[in-house]
């Protein structure tokens, strides 16, 4: 919940520095409207669709890491003392009741402990390749807006060249006054593409580097799990007799 207040609070913090930022420079939004307008608002409106659709899952996701985050100090802490008193439900029923991939992969090894210390191990090693893919959903949905935007930012391009040669052979003039329009569109493109682009990348960038520590952090404390279970010797005693 902590981890929540701190993003609730950047992004508060953003958003009123965005709003001061344009409450005093609104000249400089009305310029990037209307080279936005220039630049075929109908062919931008996709790239800028991209950017939009990009940031949302961005932001979901950033969110939905932060929830995820865990204090797994303290988590196996409480675990422990659980298990030196061989309270093996209890040990439990703190992991179930803990938020976050990696209470969920210590459940599932507790869940297990009468198995032995293999069958623990292949049930954190099976339920935490499962907690990663949901880590690491909607991250291929912006990787595709990544890659869409800079193309779509080169179609423009394409199509304004295509657009300026074209006045030319209408006219029959290669003067700068006849070709600068489709010129235009096609740098107006190429730029808005690869901003859009530049800008999700560093959000993706931020999103993986978060997930890489949440997995390693659920690593970490999947080892500690069966050290202390091995210490306490809850394998022996929660194996059932024959």
């Amino acid at each position: 919940m902590r981890h929540l207040f701190k993003s609730l609070a950047v992004l508060s913090l953003v958003a009123f520095s965005a709003a001061d930022l344009a409450a005093q420079d609104s000249a400089g939004f009305q310029v990037l409207k209307k080279q936005f307008i220039d630049g075929d608002w109908r062919f931008m409106a996709i790239v800028l669709i991209c950017l939009i659709l990009g940031l949302a899952f961005c932001i979901e996701r950033i969110i939905t890491l932060n929830l995820a985050s865990t204090n797994t100090d303290k988590l196996l802490s409480r675990i422990g003392e659980r298990l030196e008193a061989g309270d093996v439900e209890g040990a439990k029923e703190v992991a179930k009741s803990t938020p976050g991939p990696t209470a969920s992969v210590l459940y599932e090894g507790l869940r297990h402990s009468a198995e032995g210390p293999d069958a623990v191990e292949k049930a954190i090693v099976s339920y935490g390749s499962v907690q990663m893919g949901l880590l690491e959903r909607g991250l291929v949905w912006i990787s595709l807006f990544i890659a869409i935007a800079p193309m779509l930012g080169f179609m423009g391009t394409v199509i304004g060249m295509i657009q300026a040669f074209n006045r030319i052979e209408t006219v029959g003039d290669l003067s700068p006054a006849v070709v600068a329009g489709g010129i235009k569109v096609a740098l107006l493109t190429t730029v808005f593409g690869l901003v859009v682009a530049i800008i999700l990348q560093i959000l993706y960038n931020y999103i993986v580097n978060k997930i890489d520590g949440i997995v390693n952090r659920m690593e970490d404390a999947s080892i500690a799990l069966v050290d202390i279970m091995a210490t306490n010797n809850t394998f022996t005693t929660t194996r059932p007799r024959v």
